[in-house]
């Protein structure tokens, strides 16, 4: 569905060249929610604005959709982007227009009939949850329901790619998921592609199949979610995944309470996949001589599968202890002992 093949973006400033996007590869198949996570300046927001042509690479080619939109022009630039729609951070609503005029607005520009384009909108208003907000003006929505009224408008021309430039960034924590949940819903339902950009992991854990990692313009990391939180590679990508496992007041928790055992010793268990559903607890408890204490622990899906942590105390005679960390190696799980 998208290719991307050796993408350079490089831009004349007057301290000399800047490099945005770096010899970038990447192939997203048709219906996947594929992530860019990066920090500001990584090159994530230029990357995905040569998908619709907003920017053309210095090098390389962007095919979307049959369309190679690095090199197209004119008519068929404007073609290709009614498959190509866009969604962004601050929803770039048309203040005067209500709910409804703004999600007719694409379908009037391309010419549609009143009839035909007054029932698409009902539709899209229906999909987007917004029933009854039809005549609001945008003055009088919430950042969600704003948010839900640029999903339909992007959705109104039937698009096969769905951009999102850091569409939930300007959103609060409980409307980020409804807005996200609505976007899985909209891929399952449609079969649409959904390619987004984020600096939050939490955005990528909940609903990205595959992530590429991006910095300084390069994509130094790219595959599955759950295996990227199973074995990040790359430094940056360590701290991305431990946004999510283990977020700061976490770290400063186990490590007050870690400080307060002084026998045994305090484990960090990382379950990914299968093994987070395993009795492991339990098995643990039945094979050794040993008392657990679970101090704090979380497990949540991805769209591969669940994962989570698990802070434990294990208590007792130290060869036991040792035995029973080799047994928790022995399981297909990260294993990490905090230390005081």
């Amino acid at each position: 569905m998208i290719q991307i093949d050796a993408v350079k973006k490089i831009y004349s400033a007057r301290g000399g060249k800047v490099t945005a996007v770096d010899n970038v590869n990447l192939n997203i198949e048709a219906g996947e929610i594929f992530g860019v996570i990066g920090y500001s300046g990584a090159g994530k927001s230029t990357l995905i604005r040569m998908l619709n042509g907003l920017e053309i690479p210095t090098e390389g080619n962007v095919s979307v959709a049959g369309y190679k939109v690095s090199s197209i022009k004119g008519k068929s630039l404007r073609k290709a982007r009614q498959e190509i729609s866009m969604i962004f951070q601050h929803f770039n609503l048309l203040w005067s227009r209500t709910v409804k005029e703004n999600i007719s607005f694409p379908l009037e520009i391309a010419g549609v009939k009143k009839q035909e384009r007054d029932k698409k909108v009902l539709e899209l208003i229906k999909l987007v949850g917004l029933e009854g907000r039809e005549d609001a003006y945008p003055s009088q929505l919430s950042g969600g329901q704003k948010q839900r009224v640029g999903i339909a408008r992007a959705l109104a021309s039937n698009p096969k790619v769905l951009l999102c430039d850091e569409a939930t960034s300007a959103l609060d924590p409980q409307t980020t998921d409804a807005i996200l949940d609505l976007l899985v819903d909209i891929n399952k339902r449609l079969g649409l592609t959904i390619v987004l950009i984020t600096h939050e992991m939490h955005v990528i854990r909940k609903i990205c199949h595959r992530v590429a990692v991006m910095e300084d313009g390069k994509v130094v990391e790219t595959g599955p979610v759950i295996d990227v939180f199973k074995q990040p590679q790359k430094e940056i990508t360590k701290r991305f995944v431990q946004q999510v496992i283990e977020p700061e007041e976490t770290k400063d928790t186990i490590e007050h309470i870690v400080a307060q055992y002084k026998t045994g010793k305090v484990v960090m268990l990382g379950f990914v996949g299968e093994s987070a559903e395993q009795p492991i607890i339990t098995n643990l408890i039945r094979k050794f001589e040993i008392s657990v204490n679970i101090i704090q622990g979380k497990i949540s899906p991805t769209q591969n599968g669940s994962y989570g942590t698990l802070y434990i105390h294990l208590d007792g005679e130290q060869a036991e202890i040792e035995k029973s960390i080799d047994f928790l190696h022995s399981q297909e799980i990260s294993v990490e002992v905090i230390e005081a």
